[in-house]
């Protein structure tokens, strides 16, 4: 099946940066959440970041234009049947992705990839949510989107080869590197990553350094470009302590046991840059 229209669900951090590279690539893209406002702000973004482009010589302004033409935001998920391709990027929670992956399953022609943007969760749970588990993978982009160039590809047990594939080229058309991932919590980046996290909350909270000073030896002696600390910030905490969960409860090992001072922080709504408190102040 030739892929020219892509649904998306979900206008949030993730979902307006798949919708901008598909869009830029030169694929229509059908835009879905389930609110207007939602998707008013994810578009907001969007014309921002292709402004940067511009600004940056990248793109053309006719091609920024171009390219906010190709998408049409819709609070109608019936509108994603005309789609050839649909990839979801709602919140990190199997109860929200599941009930996405079952009405996707209803509106999508038989022939269409179901794929998640999926940080942690189990493709191969959400593919047998639904009629066709040959169809589904995992393909997940990293932050900002329209930046980043990796993608993993992650197969469910029961993925195709030709799903795969297709995913893989899809991939390299928006000018990404896939990278195959076979199906685990966390698959590779977060799994590595979220206990290093997880880890420097830790040190924090047990007074060993300041997160100042925590992001500072990283920087520094690792030569990260960001410290942990801001970028479990830049991440989201709530996003954190999701994948966090999804660890400890997919691996069975308490390594992965969130850290008590990210869990009180999100309680207390302190999320990172998106709430304006986190382990910083913005």
């Amino acid at each position: 099946m030739q892929i020219q229209q892509v649904g998306v669900i979900g206008a949030g951090t993730m979902g307006n940066g798949i919708a901008h590279v598909f869009a830029r690539s030169g694929y229509s893209v059908v835009l879905c959440d389930v609110e207007q406002r939602f998707l008013e702000r994810g578009l907001a973004t969007i014309t921002k970041n292709l402004e940067r482009e511009v600004a940056k010589n990248k793109i053309t302004t006719e091609e920024k234009a171009s390219a906010l033409k190709k998408i049409d935001p819709v609070t109608d998920r019936a509108r994603l049947a005309e789609c050839d391709f649909i990839i979801e990027a709602a919140t990190e929670k199997f109860e929200v992705k599941t009930e996405i992956f079952r009405d996707l399953d209803r509106l999508a022609r038989s022939g269409v990839i179901l794929a998640s943007n999926t940080s942690s969760i189990s493709i191969t749970k959400l593919a047998a949510l639904t009629k066709r588990p040959e169809k589904v993978i995992g393909m997940h982009f990293f932050n900002p989107v329209p930046v980043m160039k990796l993608v993993e590809v992650i197969r469910g047990l029961a993925t195709s080869q030709e799903t795969f594939a297709t995913v893989r080229e899809l991939a390299v058309k928006l000018a990404k590197t896939p990278v195959e991932v076979n199906d685990a919590p966390g698959f590779v980046s977060n799994r590595v990553l979220m206990p290093l996290l997880n880890e420097a909350m830790y040190a924090v909270m047990e007074g060993v350094a300041t997160a100042e000073a925590v992001d500072e030896v990283f920087k520094l002696g690792m030569a990260h470009p960001m410290g942990p600390l801001t970028l479990a910030d830049f991440i989201g905490l709530d996003v954190c302590l999701d994948i966090m969960r999804v660890l400890q409860d997919g691996l069975g090992d308490p390594k992965y046991r969130p850290c008590p001072l990210l869990i009180r922080m999100v309680d207390a709504g302190w999320l990172g840059r998106k709430s304006g408190r986190g382990f910083y102040q913005y």
